[in-house]
């Protein structure tokens, strides 16, 4: 823990600086640290701060664990054999240890994000004791804050199980004592919960700024944990809220919402990080700098590695003529005729037929064929803003109103072996009516997952579909799985299977460096409340 606690001091400098918030609620801080005593004295600067939430402290892990563990675990894609960043297939094969850099990663990011969030919450609090007149401001601030720190441990409590909760950074930092112990998940998710409802009192219905979250979006995450801890009537109720409200519907450009920045914070967005490439690195997203194909990339960028690919086991899931499989894959002969560069002059066009690893160097070369689509805007001539690395303004969602109308349709079903029921036949079906497919007449459990599956590949969320599953349905969906390559002729799959023998295979070991610092973390959980 101590290494993690210095990513939050090293955060909190940066937060304290305070952010202009002029063209975008991202713009960079300046350089003077101010004090308690004579910062935070209007909303422009809790703005400022609360900013960075979004953005920069959550880099560390969608820079690649999200995917590692979203997606890879999952099923939805493979990692490169040989790719030490991705742990040269460990998530594919499930022999994670607690040495591994994603998983360090993910514990650092994640408590990163909670503690800058705490720090700030505390702070405002403070601050609301040294000001009169309106307070407002903070309060505010106070809500949002605590809005993203629910979001850090929801996201903790779901990677790692049973883990630290910490409601007073700085002063544990001064104390020089990390013995914290470790809390069971269950209590961990209440505590996200806590900060939920928080927010929901505390923030408006409507967004305050582009980008930002408001009361919907606490109402959309309490749905999300409640679905998680299968307390269905709740996460029925709190779905049916936002559903209900008439601020969200689903954008009718699945594709669109993905490939573009023009479609950020569109009207089906509830939360979702907001990525700057005149940043620069950490500041932008980098997910094409990874998933995308190199003959796509490299000829702007030294970048497109084709790091994380789909799995033959997804392809193989989507229904005929379903739409969604064009917005989220890059199979042979998709093209853009806008992404221009000297390997395609004329635009660029997906071609996996090659036969052998000499074959034309214009051609995609990956074990399933494939890349993932999403969050990929392509190269310099596509017009998005890109940094050196060809890292783009993309918003990554963490949650849309699709996941919404899911949530809703599943906590109708909750524990049942199918219903009829026609407000959640209408919740699923609007999101299939996007996709350009018929209605279905009858959910299953079977059928919700397909469907969220499919509506949320590769956003990082498939896996805790899985996992909440519970260990003898979740080790019968991943040994059936398909997660093989294609032959070099492409006529043939190399099989590969994976075995699941352990409960404790649903979560990622705690990093052993964390342990050392911290000997509480390998003894067992305990109760919080």
């Amino acid at each position: 823990m101590k290494h993690t606690f210095r990513y939050y001091m090293a955060a909190l400098l940066l937060l304290l600086t305070g952010v202009a918030c002029k063209k975008t609620f991202l713009d960079k801080p300046s350089q003077n640290v101010p004090t308690l005593d004579t910062y935070y004295v209007n909303a422009e600067q809790v703005n400022g701060a609360t900013a960075l939430l979004y953005n920069q402290v959550w880099y560390n892990y969608i820079d690649k664990a999200f995917h590692c563990i979203g997606e890879v675990l999952a099923g939805n894609m493979l990692t490169s054999a040989g790719d030490p960043n991705y742990g040269f297939n460990t998530y594919v094969y499930f022999t994670v240890q607690s040495t591994d850099g994603q998983v360090l990663n993910a514990w650092q990011a994640c408590y990163k994000v909670a503690g800058n969030a705490t720090v700030l919450a505390n702070t405002f609090e403070q601050k609301k004791g040294l000001v009169s007149g309106d307070k407002a401001y903070l309060d505010r601030g106070i809500a949002e804050a605590r809005f993203i720190r629910g979001a850090a441990y929801f996201q903790i409590a779901r990677i790692f199980g049973d883990v630290p909760i910490v409601t007073d950074p700085v002063a544990l930092a001064a104390s020089g004592n990390y013995n914290v112990p470790r809390y069971i998940q269950k209590d961990v998710l209440r505590f996200a919960l806590e900060d939920f409802k928080a927010a929901e009192a505390g923030l408006a219905e409507a967004s305050y700024q582009t980008g930002r979250v408001n009361k919907y979006s606490a109402i959309g995450m309490q749905a999300k944990v409640h679905l998680y801890l299968k307390e269905y009537d709740k996460a029925k109720e709190k779905a049916l809220q936002v559903i209900n409200s008439g601020k969200y519907d689903l954008y009718p450009d699945y594709k669109k919402m993905f490939t573009s920045s023009a479609a950020n914070n569109n009207i089906e967005s509830l939360f979702a990080l907001q990525w700057v490439a005149s940043g620069g690195y950490s500041y932008a997203n980098a997910i094409q700098a990874y998933a995308g194909p190199s003959t796509l990339l490299r000829p702007d960028f030294n970048t497109g590695y084709s790091s994380v690919i789909p799995t033959i086991d997804l392809l193989r899931e989507y229904e005929a003529g379903d739409k969604r499989k064009a917005g989220s894959v890059m199979q042979h002969g998709f093209s853009e005729p806008n992404w221009k560069n000297d390997n395609f002059p004329n635009g660029f066009v997906y071609d996996t037929t090659w036969k052998t690893s000499d074959d034309d160097a214009k051609k995609i070369k990956t074990g399933t064929r494939s890349n993932a689509l999403k969050y990929i805007v392509g190269p310099l001539s596509s017009g998005e803003p890109l940094n050196t690395q060809g890292g783009s303004n993309m918003n990554i969602y963490m949650l849309r109103y699709a996941d919404v109308l899911m949530i809703y349709a599943e906590a109708v079903l909750g524990t049942a072996a199918s219903t009829s029921d026609a407000t959640a036949l209408a919740a699923v079906n609007k999101v299939r009516a996007r996709a350009g497919l018929p209605g279905i007449s009858v959910i299953t459990p079977a059928a919700i997952l397909h469907e969220r599956r499919i509506e949320l590949a590769f956003e990082g969320d498939y896996w805790f579909d899985i996992q909440r599953q519970g260990f003898n349905k979740a080790k019968q969906m991943l040994e059936a799985q398909e997660r093989g390559t294609f032959s070099w002729d492409g006529a043939n799959v190399d099989h590969l299977g994976i075995t699941v023998n352990s409960e404790s295979q649903l979560f990622l070991p705690i990093p052993q460096q964390e342990i050392v610092s911290n000997p509480e973390l390998a003894k067992p959980a305990v109760p919080y409340y």
